[in-house]
């Protein structure tokens, strides 16, 4: 049986490539460092009659990553397919205001996030998630993939990655730096025939971005009216439209000259220019 490594895969989207990488036949490795999530979406997943193991870990901890690997290689074996979907962002790397407004330069943190007191500290916080996030695993996993066929990566992009979303700068460039990282990958791998590719989600409702998108009694907030706005599909993407690129990507022979591609699955998001 192939092996499939997910990381970040108590999340909602994650949980959901998980569950579909098990009705394509792989056993599935989960990694999320709340262990709780991951425990729940394994126990899912061996309900149904698949095969799913949870390890609690932090992406951003090399020796921790090491000792999961170890775990992975007595409990199922070799990785084949490595999906790094750790990510997400932080209200400390969040502005409080789209734009500039006159005044900000000199407010206190307490009072507004603006450009020019936005915290360090969040700002790494989430380069680090998202673009270590990758690093890593890969750099433990990938070496599972040498010498055999059919391996491949799957990173997670963003929107943000093809135009920086209003607020969130540090996500917007970090995942702008996955998707680079994910052609500097595929080319560096591709003489040891492992394909790095990578999907860019539009808009969809997840853990992280749900208090940007819904207010607590949950009406929309104006920001939902602007994305929705520039969907031309004009609603959120649902995790199951994922799966097509999913199983695509991650396919051997389907995809086996394809390598180095982002594939953007948004409901025409990148495509409309607003008129």
């Amino acid at each position: 049986m192939k092996i499939c490594v997910v990381t970040g895969a108590g999340g909602v989207l994650c949980s959901a490539f998980a569950a579909e990488m098990s009705r394509a036949g792989y056993a599935l490795a989960l990694l999320d460092i709340n262990e709780a999530a991951v425990t729940a979406v394994a126990e899912s997943i061996n309900a149904a009659g698949g095969t799913a193991k949870a390890y609690a870990v932090s992406v951003l901890d090399r020796e921790a990553l090491e000792a999961v690997h170890e775990k992975i290689l007595a409990d199922l074996g070799k990785c084949d397919v490595l999906i790094n979907g750790a990510g997400g962002n932080n209200p400390r790397a969040t502005t409080t205001h789209e734009y500039f407004e006159a005044g900000e330069e000199d407010a206190a943190a307490e009072e507004l996030t603006t450009f020019f007191n936005l915290s360090e500290s969040g700002f790494d916080f989430v380069f680090d998630l998202n673009l270590k996030g990758v690093l890593l695993p890969t750099q433990v996993f990938a070496r599972d993939m040498l010498g055999r066929e059919g391996c491949s990566i799957l990173n997670i992009s963003s929107m943000n990655a093809y135009r920086p979303l209003t607020k969130i700068p540090a996500y917007s460039a970090a995942k702008a730096g996955v998707s680079n990282m994910t052609q500097w990958l595929a080319v560096h791998f591709a003489s040891a025939g492992i394909r790095v590719n990578a999907i860019a989600p539009g808009f969809f409702c997840t853990n992280q971005n749900r208090a940007l998108l819904f207010h607590e009694d949950g009406t929309p907030t104006p920001r939902t009216g602007k994305i929705l706005a520039a969907t031309p599909m004009g609603r959120f993407g649902e995790p199951e439209e994922l799966f097509g690129a999913l199983r695509f990507l991650t396919d051997a022979e389907a995809a086996s000259f394809v390598t180095g591609i982002v594939i953007p699955v948004d409901g025409g998001f990148s495509a409309y220019s607003g008129v």
